[in-house]
């Protein structure tokens, strides 16, 4: 296993599903599965134990669902990576869980290829989400609202960044500024475009700063 192998811990309750998306992502040079639990509570003392990269998590299952299961991780550790695949497309479900500060949101029809793009993407901080969801958050308001409310244009900056799934030490060195700088900013927009995670942020500037333009430090 190589320094930028990408481990990834897989919670879902059904074995077929299990031994599929093992296979599936062990097969990518990049990515090793260390670990495949059927329950949230095994899985939690899974993600204790081995650290991952990347949880791949379902939404239904018995006992705790996926949603309890990942506000759990993100009890033990708020930056968790925690990428939920599921069969529901239920619009309140993806607001929910974006809202609930998922990396992202990908169906279990999706192609193989597409599942092993969305574990790369989240774990370099990217947000994949199926684009058959998509429009269940840009028609939420909880998640999307319509105005920018006056953001500066620095702001703006660090938002477009964001979205652009960049970390907040690559916004500073982009922007020449400090990562206490950036964070700054962002707790200011955050609080200017009514949300309260990284993710509802990158969301909020894909439909509201789509075609932003850098302005000279």
């Amino acid at each position: 296993m190589t320094r930028n192998t990408i481990r990834v811990l897989l919670i879902d309750d059904h074995p077929t599903v299990l031994v599929g998306l093992e296979c599936v992502l062990n097969a990518a040079s990049d990515i090793v599965v260390v670990g495949a639990e059927r329950d949230g509570e095994q899985g939690i003392e899974s993600f204790l134990r081995l650290a991952p990269d990347v949880v791949v998590l379902d939404l239904s299952m018995p006992g705790e669902d996926g949603l309890q299961v990942m506000h759990r991780i993100h009890a033990h550790a708020p930056n968790a990576t925690v990428l939920v695949l599921t069969s529901s497309s239920d619009d309140d479900t993806v607001v929910t869980v974006i809202q609930s500060g998922a990396a992202g949101y990908v169906l279990k029809d999706s192609d193989p290829f597409e599942v092993v793009s969305a574990v790369r993407a989240a774990a370099r901080g990217d947000i994949p989400i199926d684009a058959r969801v998509t429009k269940s958050l840009l028609r939420n308001d909880g998640v999307l609202p319509h105005d920018a409310l006056d953001l500066t244009p620095r702001e703006r900056d660090v938002l477009h960044l964001v979205r652009l799934g960049l970390a907040n030490k690559q916004i500073a060195s982009r922007l020449g500024i400090s990562e206490t700088t950036v964070k700054s900013h962002l707790g200011s927009a955050f609080q200017r475009i009514g949300v309260n995670d990284r993710t509802s942020a990158a969301l909020w500037a894909q439909r509201h700063l789509p075609h932003a333009s850098m302005r000279s430090t």
